[in-house]
């Protein structure tokens, strides 16, 4: 889910820029640590990228100065640990406030942690426990990918919240407002999302198993105990 441009009063706007932008510069070290380990993974990260700005441009009018959409950045998340993808989510949605106006420059910052940050951190932590459990490959896929959109919804409602509490029951009631508007479309959207990466991932392991292997993905065929960094607990 964007936040428009222009639509965060300040301070929250700048607040949100203070809390995203530490994480995206880690991130930016974290890929230049993998790629020197194996350079091969750049294609790979290219191809999350493009999964994340087209799922993610795929946008429904929703509450004014909102949108809902899929984020696509679980995908990454999976791959690559929340910390790498946190900065595919950067650049996604920089380049879609540039050239499709879709989200905005101030508040670039609120998106990048709602969909760059948050959902990934919930997708990883959620296909961790899912493979730790014994759970099939393409359910823990689809389960992270689900609950790490529907983060990103919670989290941008609880950012409009702050920034535009009810007069009567202050940030609470204005949560539960935009959550129940939200959850109209975005529920559908993650499920759809969830589908779509089990789905990808199906490809890849059919087509280059290899890739998954030399990220270590769990459940990927024959994973090797290679030295190429995938997750951020790894």
């Amino acid at each position: 889910m964007h936040i428009a441009e222009g639509f965060l009063p300040h301070p929250w706007w700048e607040i949100w820029f203070a809390l995203s932008l530490p994480v995206v510069a880690y991130g930016i070290w974290k890929i230049k640590k993998a790629v020197r380990l194996e350079p091969g993974i750049k294609p790979t990260l290219a191809l999350a990228g493009a999964f994340a700005f087209v799922l993610s441009a795929m946008k429904i009018p929703s509450v004014t100065g909102s949108c809902s959409h899929p984020t696509g950045t679980g995908f990454g998340a999976i791959l690559f640990g929340p910390s790498i993808t946190a900065v595919l989510g950067f650049i996604v949605l920089l380049f879609q406030a540039l050239l499709l106006a879709h989200g905005g420059i101030t508040t670039l910052g609120a998106n990048t942690f709602s969909m760059g940050i948050v959902d990934p951190v919930i997708a990883f932590i959620v296909y961790k426990a899912c493979t730790k459990s014994g759970m099939n490959f393409y359910s823990s896929v689809f389960l992270a990918s689900f609950l790490g959109d529907i983060a990103t919804y919670v989290t941008t409602s609880f950012q409009l919240a702050l920034a535009f509490p009810a007069a009567v029951g202050g940030v609470f009631a204005s949560f539960k407002l935009f959550f129940a508007i939200f959850a109209v479309t975005q529920l559908p959207l993650a499920a759809i999302e969830g589908i779509v990466t089990a789905g990808l991932f199906k490809y890849l392991k059919q087509i280059r198993p290899d890739i998954l292997t030399k990220l270590r993905v769990e459940g990927s065929p024959q994973v090797t105990e290679s030295p190429h960094v995938a997750g951020d607990a790894q």
